[in-house]
C-alpha cells in the first residue's frame, strides 16, 4: 500500500499533487502540510504534529478528532517523521512526500538524512524535483515527455557502499564510474528524454526536474 505524506515547505502544484495522489491509498499531513492538501482539494485521512506552523487552527475543527494527532512542540522528532512513522505504521510499505522545499537548509539536509534510515522514504517530490530512493539490485525508469532532452539529472550514493551504478539514455554514463563516500554525478542529461538507472551495488538517491 503506497501512502502520501504532505509536509511544509514548496511542494508540487496543486494539479500535479492531485494527479499523483491519485495512486495513493493513505494521505497524511504533518502540520502545515494540511494547508498543501486542501490547496489541492485532497482530504487527508490523518493530520499530525505539533500545529505550530497552520495558518489557522480551525481548519482542524472538520476532522476527526482521533484522526488528528498532536504532539507538544518540546518532540524529538520532526512532524515529516512522525507522518512517515504513521504511514508505515499503518501499513504502508510505500512512503511518498509532497513539499520539502526550499527554505531553511537545515530542514532540506534532515528530509536528505531520512533517505538513509532503514526504512526510508520512496519518493520526495517538491516544487521542481522529483527525487526517488534505488534500493541496491533495483532499476527505475523515466519516460521523459516526448519534449526532448531532459537535464539536470543528479545521482547519489546511500549508506555505506560499496556502490556500482548502470545507466541508460544519459548523456554521461554512470557505468564505470569509482562510487566513494561524497562522490556524486550532478547536472546529467537524457538527450531524447527517457533514461534508466540501476543499481547494481549500494543504494542511490536519484534527482530528476519535476515533468
Amino acid at each position: 500500500m503506497r501512502g502520501i505524506a504532505f509536509i511544509g515547505g514548496e511542494g508540487p502544484a496543486e494539479t500535479v499533487c492531485r494527479r499523483l495522489a491519485g495512486a495513493a491509498c493513505l494521505v497524511v499531513a504533518a502540520d502545515s502540510g494540511l494547508i498543501a492538501a486542501e490547496k489541492a482539494g485532497i482530504r487527508p485521512d490523518w493530520i499530525v504534529g505539533d500545529m505550530d506552523s497552520l495558518d489557522d487552527p480551525g481548519r482542524l475543527d472538520s476532522y476527526p478528532p482521533e484522526r488528528v494527532v498532536r504532539y507538544p512542540c518540546g518532540k524529538d522528532f520532526t512532524d515529516t517523521e512522525l507522518a512517515l512513522k504513521l504511514l508505515w505504521e499503518q501499513g504502508c510499505g510505500e512512503a511518498w512526500l509532497f513539499g520539502g522545499g526550499g527554505g531553511r537548509t537545515d530542514h532540506l539536509l534532515a528530509i536528505r538524512s531520512l533517505f538513509e534510515r532503514d526504512p526510508s522514504p520512496d519518493r520526495w517530490i517538491t516544487g521542481r524535483e522529483d527525487i526517488r530512493r534505488l534500493g541496491c539490485g533495483g532499476r527505475l525508469d523515466f519516460p521523459g515527455t516526448g519534449g526532448g532532452a531532459l537535464r539536470g539529472i543528479s545521482v547519489f550514493p546511500l549508506g555505506a557502499g560499496p556502490w556500482k551504478a548502470e545507466s541508460l539514455g544519459l548523456k554521461w554514463p554512470l557505468g564505470g564510474l569509482a562510487w566513494d563516500r561524497g562522490f556524486f554525478g550532478i547536472s546529467n542529461e537524457a538527450p531524447e528524454g527517457g533514461f534508466s538507472v540501476s543499481a547494481v551495488l549500494g543504494d542511490f538517491l536519484i534527482l530528476s526536474p519535476l515533468i
